[in-house]
């Protein structure tokens, strides 16, 4: 059968005797014992001593083929060796030229099954395998499989569409990681989507992986970044953005300088990546982040692009929000305008430049965006002042009350917030952070009075899946206001469910959300928001599953029909009886 064929395939070109030789010498000849003699003989391994061994090992019944076997086996382990160690010994030119030879001689026998580990072994340690085999292996679907990742470079760097179809898989399963992270069932403020620290989100598998596909390969590096840059600008998912960063800063961690020193982002991006660790900007890296933007050179602006989608990557802008927080508070207390803070500009700078990563990358037009005057001298004083309500409240709360009676949580929000909100990226990405930092103190007060602002936001960044799983997180500390008809009132009907019917994703996160803390919410609250998230027609499977995994347990938490119906102990019940089997 083919099996057969495929088993010598190349023998003959070699002048080596195969079965097909064999069998012609046997049709042909009229002794055929003498004729298999001879031809064992002439074919079998020249050692004298082997003379007469081998009809010693005959008596023991140990096949000829078993023997040969394991000399073979002996033999390739050897020369597999041999290959390794001519890799490494003697002049470049001349180990180069020796496996060249040796790939010339034993390529034919390429597809015998037996010495396959031979001839990948020898192009795996040719640095430039001839382009001729190459091809050879690139045609042949079972050999470019069998081929090692070092001569699969060789063929990918030449054959972008080819390399894509290998990353391509990778890259899709990256999405889902992240997208599973976002919408898991666990609930917490404690483990979030930004918790891992970014030396432990690089040993992820596909990070991992494509780190190994490109080894030092340049031009392979470039391919990948193409790849993510040209999907961001197709889908605007961030997450491209994160996996730009992790793969090198995956290669730095290797010290492949060979990449690390021909990416203009390098040291950028390892300060930055000390700072996510740290989850806070520092004045000293602060000073150190300022100096590559402001030495980017006239002519080499195209490096803005890319510092911009390192600086899109959401560990980066969680980073830079969570201090811009941070930095305000501090004002605060200082007695100081945010335009007197040459730290928080930097936060804002780079801010806008991540945000505008998108823009910059699709308009072709590299220059830093404009910082909007209004940002600084109305919004983040809008902020300030709402920290300030908070201190003034808690303060008013222990002064002893005379005459005139507690003193009111100031509950409308200045317009101007609202419109900020809504028109201003920056702005809305500040203010949302800044309504995670009042829910994580456990402020409802804050809370409450700042939710409405969020019903309508600059291109609905309220309701992206990133917001909602961190929001989801921190409300989990304020559980015990669930029992409250008004908080849940202006929590679900005030924002969630404004956005349910055409945003899948919220109405999977306000799922998740009560999978956590049902048991909290308000029985009667509870039975019209199952009512109101029931999935439709259009619903997708998980916003199903979701809501079925939801009535299940609220199914288990029903009392039973006997404890609602509170009849007079007196009266036993009936016993039950057993229906009589049907004959």
């Amino acid at each position: 059968g083919p099996g057969r064929a495929e088993m010598y395939a190349g023998l003959q070109e070699l002048g080596v005797a195969n079965g097909e030789d064999l069998k012609e010498t046997l049709t042909n000849c009229t002794e055929p014992l003498k004729a298999i003699e001879q031809f064992q003989t002439e074919n079998g391994v020249l050692l004298p001593s082997l003379q007469y061994a081998l009809p010693f090992l005959d008596l023991h019944g140990t096949p000829r083929l078993e023997f040969h076997q394991s000399v073979f086996d002996e033999l390739r382990e050897k020369l597999l060796e041999r290959v390794s160690a001519i890799a490494l010994e003697g002049k470049v030119e001349e180990r180069y030229k020796k496996l060249e030879d040796l790939l010339e001689k034993s390529f034919s026998l390429v597809k015998m099954p037996s010495i396959q580990p031979v001839v990948m072994c020898v192009m795996k340690h040719l640095p430039k395998v001839p382009e001729k085999k190459l091809k050879l292996v690139m045609a042949d679907k079972d050999l470019y499989k069998a081929c090692a990742v070092e001569v699969k470079r060789q063929i990918w760097q030449d054959n972008q569409a080819l390399f894509g179809d290998e990353v391509s898989p990778l890259l899709k399963q990256y999405i889902l990681e992240k997208e599973n992270i976002l919408f898991s069932n666990d609930i917490s403020f404690l483990q979030n989507f930004f918790s891992p620290s970014p030396k432990t989100r690089r040993q992820g598998e596909v990070v991992q992986k494509l780190t190994q596909m490109i080894g030092k390969n340049v031009k392979l590096y470039d391919m990948v970044l193409q790849f993510l840059r040209t999907l961001f600008l197709r889908t605007r998912n961030v997450h491209y953005c994160t996996l730009r960063a992790e793969l090198l800063m995956s290669l730095h961690d290797l010290e492949i300088s060979e990449i690390c020193t021909v990416d203009p982002c390098h040291k950028f991006t390892w300060c930055l990546d000390a700072c996510i660790r740290e989850k806070f900007v520092d004045n000293k890296r602060a000073r150190e982040l300022q100096g590559f933007l402001d030495g980017v050179k006239k002519g080499q602006e195209q490096v803005l692009g890319d510092l911009s989608m390192i600086l899109c990557d959401p560990f980066a802008i969680n980073t830079l929000a969570l201090s811009t927080i941070r930095h305000l508070q501090d004002l605060v207390g200082q007695d100081t305008l945010p335009r007197e803070s040459p730290d928080l500009l930097l936060l804002l700078r780079m801010l806008s430049l991540g945000q505008g990563a998108w823009d910059m990358i699709d308009s072709q037009v590299f220059k830093e965006p404009k910082m909007e005057a209004e940002l600084i001298t109305r919004f983040l004083p809008l902020l300030m002042s709402f920290v300030v309500d908070d201190h003034t409240f808690t303060v008013d709360q222990k002064l002893p009350s005379e005459e005139k009676g507690p003193i009111p949580y100031p509950s409308t929000i200045p317009e101007a917030f609202t419109k900020f909100l809504q028109e201003n990226r920056i702005a809305c990405e500040i203010g949302l952070y800044y309504i995670l930092h009042i829910t994580k103190q456990r402020n409802k007060n804050a809370f409450l009075r700042l939710l409405p602002a969020l019903v309508e936001t600059f291109s609905d960044l309220a309701f992206s899946d990133i917001f909602l799983h961190l929001l989801t997180g921190n409300l989990t500390l304020l559980s015990d206001e669930f029992a409250l008809e008004e908080f849940c009132t202006s929590l679900f009907d005030g924002f969630f469910l404004t956005a349910c019917s055409r945003k899948e994703n919220v109405h999977r996160h306000v799922l998740r959300l009560l999978l956590h803390l049902h048991h909290k919410v308000a029985p009667a609250k509870l039975e019209s928001l199952q009512k109101a998230l029931e999935p439709t027609k259009q619903s997708g499977e998980a916003v199903k599953e979701l809501y079925n995994h939801l009535s299940e347990k609220l199914e288990l938490r029903k009392p039973s029909p006997a404890e609602v119906t509170e009849s007079p102990s007196m009266e036993l019940p009936l016993p039950t009886v057993p229906t009589p089997a049907s004959r």
